[in-house]
């Protein structure tokens, strides 16, 4: 038989979702296993958000509508970017996707040519490189600093006459960083300086903690016109499982990721995309009664793991605790799986070797079970 995609198949699969899978497995055939690995919310999607996709259903919005997305959720996009984001947002440079996953791999096929330069900062959320590589890009890795976990003068030694496009996370998956100010700003300077685009993913803008302060990129200086805004729902709303995410660009970036979306998953479900416009028009108390939660727990899992000697990094957002750990930390992570029953994952998979990532999305119950048990493996 003639051979599959080279590009494709030099590509590895998604490490947290394997070690959630292999997990998953370990469940289903009777082990105890507390899953720490996967980056979901355990909290169900509010009500208000569900009865509207129901009665958009009940309605009959069920079939095809403009492949950006119904105009009420661009319009109550545009106004949140605008509002809360502090840039000028129009319905026109609003893209409505499967995820923002999704919207990430539209963005990367529509800017990437063969052979361009793509940074990201490490530790990186896996699937940054995938999207590049499979839009024909290179990925140039830019560590961050190693303590404060913020962008620093290494930026500037990365650049070369290939740089097309810097890639921001904040607040970060995995580390839980948020990015000041003064990142924001070198990252602004050098894309003007350079004249790059840029990407700023912001899934978890609303899980935000004590006196961190969550900053779009796009709101600085002139950013706006060369920066691709991604968001979603499934974080801050708990819709994971609905595929509902967004990005935010100028007009002529916009339209050719239109063409990705329209020849491949044409748009996202017409009806989920009703519950997305209640989840940003309704009472936004949900996403404050989840925020406090998380907090609760952040501050539980930091400190226990900072008494068993394990240093973190800031975890000012999302909701992961980034351990350092002593060693192979491929190996201990499955150490933990297979004796602890705790599912972590590895930072090898971030780009980090020698770290741990450990979501903190579940009950506390379970996370004081977890952290029993990886005192007890860990001789802490």
């Amino acid at each position: 038989m003639r051979r599959l995609s080279e590009k494709v198949s030099e590509i590895a699969p998604s490490a947290t979702l394997e070690i959630a899978a292999r997990a998953q497995k370990m469940q289903r055939e009777g082990t105890d296993v507390i899953s720490l690995s996967i980056g979901e919310p355990d909290f169900d999607t509010p009500e208000h958000i569900k009865q509207a996709c129901i009665n958009a259903i009940k309605r009959g919005d069920t079939h095809y509508t403009q492949s950006n997305g119904i105009p009420e959720l661009l319009s109550a996009v545009a106004e949140k970017i605008t509002k809360e984001n502090q840039f000028p947002c129009k319905p026109a440079e609003v893209m409505i996707t499967c995820g923002a996953k999704d919207a990430i791999f539209d963005a990367m096929a529509a800017v990437i040519n063969p052979g361009d330069e793509i940074i990201i900062f490490d530790p990186a959320w896996v699937s940054y490189e995938p999207c590049i590589r499979m839009a024909g890009g290179k990925v140039i890795h830019c560590p961050v600093d190693g303590k404060t976990f913020q962008i620093d003068g290494l930026l500037q030694e990365t650049i070369t006459p290939r740089t097309k496009m810097i890639v921001i996370n904040t607040p970060s998956n995995p580390t839980g960083a948020v990015l000041t100010r003064e990142s924001l700003a070198l990252v602004a300077d050098t894309c003007e300086d350079h004249d790059l685009y840029a990407m700023s993913d912001e899934i978890y803008e609303k899980l935000i903690y004590d006196d961190a302060r969550h900053i779009s990129l796009a709101s600085i200086g002139d950013m706006a016109y060369r920066t691709i805004t991604i968001n979603g729902f499934s974080k801050a709303y708990a819709m994971t499982g609905w595929r509902l995410g967004y990005a935010a660009a100028p007009v002529e970036i916009l339209r050719e990721m239109s063409k990705v979306q329209q020849h491949s998953v044409s748009h996202p479900a017409s009806f989920a995309m009703y519950g997305a416009v209640a989840a940003l028009k309704g009472d936004q108390h949900c996403i404050e009664q989840m925020r406090q939660e998380f907090d609760r727990r952040r501050k539980y899992v930091i400190s226990e793991l900072n008494q068993m000697g394990y240093e973190t990094a800031p975890a000012d957002g999302a909701f992961y605790a980034f351990v350092k750990v002593a060693g192979d930390d491929m190996e201990i992570g499955t150490r933990w799986l297979e004796q602890a029953h705790v599912a972590v994952t590895p930072g090898t998979a971030f780009y980090a070797p020698g770290w741990i990532r450990l979501s903190y999305a579940t009950s506390m119950e379970k996370l004081k079970d977890a952290m029993g048990r990886i005192r007890k493996v860990s001789g802490k």
